[in-house]
């Protein structure tokens, strides 16, 4: 049964951590195999459930050390239909597969007796690229496109989705009307270059503006992009600044063309990213839902923990 659907804690403004690079943390650090960069894979055979379990759990360990919400996402960042396809999954296979992995986290949820919120996100991907938007959709394909996975996690016990690594407006606010229609709050996290800006150019104002203005998420986040590269972009203060949430920056301070080139993981200075991270948690309140994206593991994130209890104590 979903338990914060209808008010998800962390708006009340307390601290809530989230995980890390999920993807690159079981690809290089576990020895995982996933086809075209898609956890969801790893539900398909006991050694992937048993990987993917021990991975929340350290986080999980973390937030409950520090007496912190945790935002569980699932992994399903590429599990909609048109990697469906690309992966060869047939038969409702995908559908299936994002209804277990939601099952997977309210176990792990259902595992813990804190008193801390635990909040389970359906996580959700771009239907291209992560990196450059590529062929580009308008908001009634975007709507229709996402509608079919937001419809199947809605049919969950998750409370909320969130889409991430979004990198244009029109994709963002397709999944933000598809989530309203579906009856799901909503989280939008947009990806940035190292200038701070969209990959199609465009400010993180505009672009948090502009899907306002069609269909309003419960809160913003930033993510795949190291936290210096949007730290400047952020304007105290600000209508369109308060509206950021969350954050999960990248280990590395490469870009995201020289990501693509590298062949080896960049997992840069766990200390320096909980610095960082606290830095802007410090000036910018309202972000208090923290964690990694690629190249971060439970280390980067519990830098982030003790950077955000020194401010809370």
């Amino acid at each position: 049964m979903t338990r914060y659907r209808y008010h998800l804690p962390q708006l009340d403004g307390a601290p809530f951590l989230t995980d890390g690079g999920l993807e690159t943390d079981l690809i290089f650090n576990e020895g995982l195999e996933l086809p075209l960069f898609a956890a969801v894979d790893a539900i398909r055979h006991a050694e992937g459930v048993r990987a993917l379990e021990a991975y929340y759990r350290r986080y999980l360990d973390i937030a409950e050390r520090h007496g912190f919400g945790f935002v569980l996402e699932s992994p399903t960042w590429r599990a909609s239909s048109d990697w469906g396809e690309k992966l060869g999954y047939r038969g409702g296979l995908m559908n299936q597969l994002n209804e277990q992995a939601i099952e997977l986290l309210v176990r792990l949820r259902d595992e813990r007796s804190g008193s801390s919120a635990l909040v389970v996100s359906g996580q959700i991907g771009p239907r291209g690229d992560g990196y450059d938007p590529g062929r580009r959709m308008t908001v009634e394909e975007a709507a229709d496109y996402h509608g079919r996975q937001i419809s199947v996690l809605a049919g969950t016990d998750a409370d909320q989705v969130t889409a991430q690594t979004m990198n244009y407006v029109a994709e963002a606010a397709g999944v933000a009307e598809a989530a309203a229609a579906n009856g799901m709050p909503c989280v939008i996290s947009f990806t940035v270059e190292t200038d701070g800006r969209l990959p199609t150019g465009q400010t993180l104002r505009a672009a948090i503006e502009a899907v306002d203005a069609v269909a309003p998420p419960a809160y913003f986040m930033i993510n795949c992009a190291h936290p210096t590269h949007f730290e400047d972009a952020l304007e105290a203060d600000e209508a369109w600044t308060r509206r950021i949430g969350g954050m999960r920056g990248n280990a590395s301070k490469m870009s995201h063309a020289e990501l693509d080139e590298s062949e080896t993981l960049d997992d840069g200075d766990p200390q320096e990213f909980g610095a960082d991270c606290g830095r802007i948690r410090g000036a910018h309140r309202h972000i208090n839902v923290i964690g990694g994206c690629c190249g971060t593991d439970h280390r980067h994130v519990a830098e982030v923990a003790q950077r955000v209890s020194r401010l809370v104590a």
